[in-house]
Formats: structure tokens, C-alpha cells, sequence
């Protein structure tokens, strides 16, 4: 079923008031006050000299057609195929615009689900954490929500599609709007395995506001928050301090103290988050579960003394062959290490390690 003239009209009215939502973008509490308030009250609170205009145009609000564009569907917070994740939440969306089909949303938000947050500018080590803890968790069939900007958000969508796990991206305006465009590619990976999901009617570019109204959605969407890389500023932190606005649990990646770029997740540990590492980590915390996925045998002693060199620093061929006796054998073994998946060639030409190294 279709989303009801009423839900319909919301998104329409969100769209209208959309310059003016952008005044109270700052404060992240204000603006889940304002999209908790109902059309009427949210017209007379910030509509200001258009409060007669959107008035007269609400209350004549005609539905053309519910389905608003071919390959777009509708539902909201009336019907049963709406996501039973977003009911109950503060200031939930009460429309959602979807690329992908209802019914595969309410499968996918159905599952154990976990979002993916971070940095826009994140480095190399947290574009292949968040790879890592993206595919680890959607090959246990857990639900991978993010984002589609730059950074974390669509490494983490692109980790999940490796094992064409379950994915949803959530848009910060219309459904159909791809930013930044040169994701065009994952966006479409996504749909083929997924789902896209917007709350704005389609062809919206996206305000400022949208990108905290978008952090409500995909930390309504799921059961735990995950924070790869991100800096103390409030819009790296934005997904974490939406999840705990919703009293969700939150999660983070340990990063280096001396990069910027992890200033905020440690921030975030040292004021008592859990620390993540894998995804068996996220699966312990999440359901109490390990991944299911069998053990890998252990590697040669030569591999694993490479991944620590390299976890340690030494990341590129220069300085590896340098630690080394012989040359030939480290590059052998770094082509070995690539191939078996466990290190990515990052900016310059620099190694990364793809998955954590923990205690054994």
C-alpha cells in the first residue's frame, strides 16, 4: 500500500519549509523537537509571513498520483509495510519515498540491523575499517545502514556489497538525487541488492538541515551505532550523537592519537563507549552472538610478522623491504596478503591492513 494523503502532504509541507528548518539545524535536540510537532504547529512556528500561504495550500493539498515517479514507491508510518523499526521513535520520518520495493524494506529492517557513521575526510585505515566491519557483519546477515555521501558512510555500503549483504541507504534529500554524484555507481549496486530510502518528496536537493534529519533515520533504523573515524566536530559526530539522542547503543573504532581524523572516537571511548575492533565485536554487543562464519586458518609466521609491520607503520614497499633480509620474499608475500584479502593499497601506494589485528 501507498503512503496516505496525509503522510504524502508532510513531505510535501518538509520540502516547503525547507529554508527554514535550515535556522534550527544546529542544535541537533531543537530540530527533533521541530519534526516531532504535527503539520499545523510546525507551520505556525516557523513559517513566519508564509504562515497564511502554506496554510491555504496545505489545507487544499490535492494527492496526484501515490506512486510519485516510475521505480519509486511510498509507504508510512499507517501502513503494515512501514519499517516497525521507525514506529515509536522521536520524530520519526512519516513517509518514506523507496527505490528497491516496501516489501524488501520491511525484510530488510526486519533483521538485526547496524548503522555505519563517520567521517567525510576519513583516512585510509578508516575507509578499510569501516569495509571490513561492513562486510564481516552483513555476511552474518546482519543489515548495513549508512549513508551515501563521501567517506565512512559509503565505504561501509561498499564493504556490504562484497558479499551482497543486506544494505539501506538513507538519502539526505529526494530518493532520486544522488550527492555527490560520482556515486552513482555504489548507489545502483545498492538497489540492486537493497534498498534506498528518502523522507523528502523526489527530486529534493538536500538542505543542511537534512543531514541531521537523516542521522534520525538511520539511527532509527537500527539496533546500534557504529563510529569508524571522525573528528570532534558536531558534524563528524552527528550519527553518534543521534543515536544517543534515541537512546541507542553506540560503538567505536579505536584510531590513531595521533590523527585527527579518530579525535572524536577516542573522545568517544574515553567517555565510556565501547570499543569495537570486529565485527564479532558488534556481533558480542549486538545479540550476543560470534560471527558464524568459520575460523580462518592461521597465517605463515612471515605473513602475520608483514600485517604487524605494517599495522605498526611500516606501510609502504620501501620501508618493508628495508626491515627485511631479503627483498624478493617481502614483496611476495605482500602480493600473497592482497590476494588473500587482507591488505588494500591505500593513498601513495601505502599498505592498509583490511582487518583488525586482535589478541589471539
Amino acid at each position: 500500500m501507498s503512503a496516505c494523503k496525509e503522510c504524502i502532504r508532510r513531505s510535501w509541507l518538509l520540502g516547503e519549509l525547507s529554508r527554514l528548518l535550515d535556522y534550527h539545524r544546529g542544535e541537533l535536540s531543537t530540530l527533533l523537537k521541530l519534526l516531532a510537532l504535527n503539520d499545523e504547529a510546525l507551520i505556525n512556528f516557523i513559517a513566519g509571513s508564509r504562515r497564511a500561504e502554506l496554510t491555504e495550500h496545505w489545507e487544499r493539498f490535492e494527492l496526484d498520483d501515490p506512486e510519485v515517479k516510475p521505480g519509486v514507491q511510498t509507504t508510512c508510518m499507517h501502513r503494515p509495510n512501514y519499517p516497525r523499526a521507525l514506529l515509536g521513535r522521536e520524530a520519526e520520518p512519516r513517509m518514506l519515498h523507496i527505490i528497491g520495493g516496501r516489501e524488501r524494506l520491511a525484510e530488510l529492517s526486519a533483521k538485526p540491523a547496524v548503522a555505519i557513521v563517520g567521517s567525510m575526510r576519513p583516512t585510509d585505515y578508516g575507509m578499510e575499517m569501516a569495509r571490513s566491519l561492513a562486510r564481516g557483519l552483513a555476511a552474518s546477515g546482519v543489515t548495513v545502514v549508512s549513508g551515501l555521501a563521501n567517506g565512512i558512510a559509503a565505504a561501509a555500503s561498499a564493504g556490504a556489497l562484497e558479499v551482497d549483504g543486506p544494505t539501506v541507504t538513507v538519502m539526505a534529500g529526494g530518493v532520486d538525487v544522488i550527492e555527490p554524484a560520482g556515486r552513482r555507481d555504489l548507489y545502483e549496486r545498492v538497489i540492486a541488492c537493497g534498498c534506498v530510502v528518502a523522507e523528502l518528496p523526489c527530486g529534493f536537493p538536500a538542505q543542511r538541515w537534512c543531514e541531521p534529519a537523516r542521522a534520525r533515520t538511520v539511527a532509527s533504523l537500527t539496533q546500534m551505532t557504529i563510529v569508524v573515524e571522525a573528528d570532534q566536530d558536531r558534524r563528524e559526530l552527528l550519527g553518534a550523537h543521534a543515536a544517543q539522542a534515541l537512546d541507542q547503543p553506540v560503538m567505536a573504532v579505536p584510531g590513531q592519537v595521533t590523527s585527527p581524523a579518530s579525535r572524536g572516537t577516542n573522545r568517544l571511548l574515553m567517555e565510556g563507549v565501547p570499543m569495537v575492533r570486529t565485527p564479532a565485536d558488534a556481533l558480542e554487543r549486538l545479540c550476543g552472538l560470534r560471527s558464524a562464519s568459520p575460523e580462518p586458518p592461521p597465517l605463515e609466521p612471515d605473513l602475520q610478522a608483514i600485517l604487524e609491520h605494517v599495522g605498526a607503520g611500516r606501510d609502504t614497499p620501501g620501508k618493508l623491504t628495508a626491515a627485511r633480509d631479503d627483498p624478493r620474499e617481502t614483496l611476495l608475500a605482500l602480493s600473497e596478503l592482497e590476494v588473500k584479502g587482507l591488505l588494500g593499497r591505500g593513498d601513495g601506494g601505502r599498505y592498509v591492513p583490511r582487518e583488525s589485528l586482535t589478541d589471539k
